[in-house]
C-alpha cells in the first residue's frame, strides 16, 4: 500500500513537471497563438546596445537568463532587442538582487538625439522596494508605470529578492495593462487628456517626446544592480485604424506651440503669423501619427513660407527634426520635401507644376505617408512621389512651420486624418 502510494505521488510529480514548458521555449498551443520568443535561452543573439551596433555588456547569459551584471547607470547599461513593436502582449519572467533596482521600457526610440532610452520610452518599474538604500516615492516602486501611474497595491503581490515573478505589459492601440504574477495591476489610456496632464506636470514635463512613440524597441536596465531575466515572451495584436479632424475650429486642443511666433484661432480658422522676433515657430501634434493620409486646406495672405511636418520630433528650443512637406511662395517647390537638419532637398517639384499653386486663394495639400513611401497632391494634382529608408524608420508628429523672416501670414483649416 505504500509502495503504491508513493508511485501515485511520482507518477502526479512526473506528470505536473510534464506539462510545464521547458524554460525559454514555447508550447505548441503558444506558437499556434502567434507568441514569438525575444530570448533563447543561450545566448545575447537580437540584443545590443542602445543606439549601438552590437552588445559591449554588462550583459551576459546565465543560467538560461539574461543577466545584468549590475555594472550600469543612469546613462549606460541600456540593452535593447533589434525588432520594432507596435501593438503587443509582452510577457516575462524576472527576479532581482536584494536592493536592486531594473525595469523594462518599451516603446524605446534610438537616435542619437536621445541619449538615454527613458526620455521615450514608458518603463514598467522593477525594485526592491523593502530593501532599496535611499527612500522611494510611490511613483518609483515596484509594479508603477515609472514616474506616471500606479499599481493597485490590494492586487500587487511581489515576491523577495531573489525569487523569480511574472509580469506582463499589454499596449493595445493605446490600451494600456501592467500585470504582477497572474493579477492585473493598473490600466490606463495612453495619450488620453489624463496621461497628457500627468506628462506635462511630473518628470517627464521638460521632456517633450517622453511616451509618444506608437512603435519601438523593448529595453532592460542595468541600473547597477545584478537582475536576471528569462522567458520573455510577446504576441503581436493588430493595429486599428481611424479617421480624425487634427483641428477643431475652436481653439489648439490637440496641439503644443514651439517658439515665439503667433498661432491662434480666428473665425474658425488656424492662422500663423510673425511674432516681434520673426523667428521660426511650429504647431506641433500633441500625439505621433506615422502612416496616414492626411488633407489640410491653407491660404497665403502674405508672404507664405510656411509647411507641413510629417514624422518629425521636437528638440528643446525650437528645433523640429523630421521631413518638411513645402508650403511656399510661387516658384519655390510647394508640395516637395524637405529634411531639416540634415539631407536638405530630397525632391523638388517639377518647374511646370508651379503654377498649381493658387497664391491668395484656398489650396488643398494632400500627403500620404506609408511605411517608406511619400506622395504629395496640391489641388488635386500629384507633385511628388518619393520613397526613402530613412523616412521608412522614422516616426513623430505632424507640425506646421512659420518660416523666420517676417511678413508670414497662412491661414488653415479642414485638417482631416485617416490611418492606413
Amino acid at each position: 500500500m505504500i509502495l503504491k502510494s508513493r508511485l501515485f505521488a511520482w507518477v502526479v510529480v512526473l506528470g505536473l513537471f510534464g506539462c510545464q514548458a521547458p524554460h525559454n521555449q514555447l508550447t505548441e498551443q503558444e506558437q499556434a497563438e502567434g507568441w514569438e520568443l525575444l530570448f533563447d535561452g543561450k545566448t545575447l543573439s537580437g540584443w545590443r546596445d542602445y543606439n549601438g551596433e552590437s552588445l559591449t555588456g554588462p550583459w551576459v547569459v546565465e543560467d538560461g537568463c539574461i543577466k545584468a551584471e549590475g555594472h550600469g547607470s543612469d546613462a549606460s547599461g541600456y540593452v535593447v532587442n533589434d525588432q520594432i513593436y507596435k501593438n503587443f502582449v509582452l510577457t516575462w519572467d524576472w527576479k532581482i538582487s536584494p536592493g536592486g533596482n531594473s525595469g523594462m521600457l518599451y516603446h524605446v526610440v534610438e537616435s542619437p538625439k536621445f541619449k538615454t532610452p527613458y526620455l521615450t520610452g514608458p518603463e514598467y518599474q522593477l525594485i526592491d522596494d523593502e530593501n532599496f538604500a535611499e527612500p522611494l516615492e510611490d511613483w518609483q516602486k515596484c509594479g508603477a508605470d515609472y514616474a506616471m501611474y500606479l499599481p493597485d497595491q490590494a492586487k500587487l503581490k511581489v515576491n523577495p529578492a531573489g525569487q523569480w515573478n511574472n509580469s506582463k505589459i499589454v499596449f493595445d492601440n493605446g490600451h494600456v495593462e501592467y500585470w504582477m504574477n497572474g493579477e492585473k495591476t493598473l490600466e490606463f489610456e495612453a495619450w488620453s487628456e489624463d496621461w497628457f496632464k500627468r506628462k506635462n506636470s511630473g518628470k517627464w514635463e521638460n521632456m517633450p517626446e517622453y511616451g509618444l512613440a506608437t512603435k519601438g524597441v523593448f529595453c532592460l536596465q542595468d541600473h547597477g544592480y545584478p537582475a536576471w531575466f528569462r522567458n520573455i515572451k510577446i504576441r503581436e495584436l493588430p493595429e486599428k485604424t481611424f479617421k480624425k479632424e487634427l483641428f477643431n475650429g475652436k481653439d489648439l486642443t490637440g496641439w503644443e506651440a514651439y517658439g515665439n511666433e503667433k498661432w491662434y484661432v480666428e473665425d474658425g480658422l488656424l492662422i500663423c503669423e510673425n511674432g516681434p522676433d520673426k523667428g521660426y515657430g511650429y504647431l506641433a501634434t500633441t500625439r505621433y501619427y506615422d502612416d496616414y493620409d492626411l488633407s489640410v486646406e491653407f491660404k497665403q495672405v502674405s508672404n507664405g513660407n510656411s509647411g507641413v511636418f510629417i514624422r518629425s520630433f521636437v528638440e528643446p528650443g525650437v528645433l523640429v527634426n523630421g521631413w518638411q512637406v513645402e508650403v511656399a511662395p510661387k516658384g519655390h517647390d510647394t508640395g516637395g520635401v524637405y529634411e531639416s537638419y540634415g539631407r536638405g532637398w530630397l525632391i523638388q517639384i517639377p518647374e511646370e507644376k508651379e503654377d498649381i499653386l493658387k497664391e491668395g486663394e484656398w489650396n488643398t495639400l494632400r500627403i500620404r505617408v506609408q511605411d517608406d513611401h511619400v506622395t504629395t497632391w496640391l489641388n488635386g494634382e500629384e507633385m511628388m512621389n518619393l520613397t526613402d529608408d530613412v523616412i521608412g524608420r522614422g516616426q513623430g508628429r505632424i507640425a506646421l512651420q512659420i518660416h523666420d523672416g517676417g511678413e508670414i501670414k497662412v491661414l488653415w483649416r479642414n485638417l482631416n486624418l485617416e490611418t492606413l
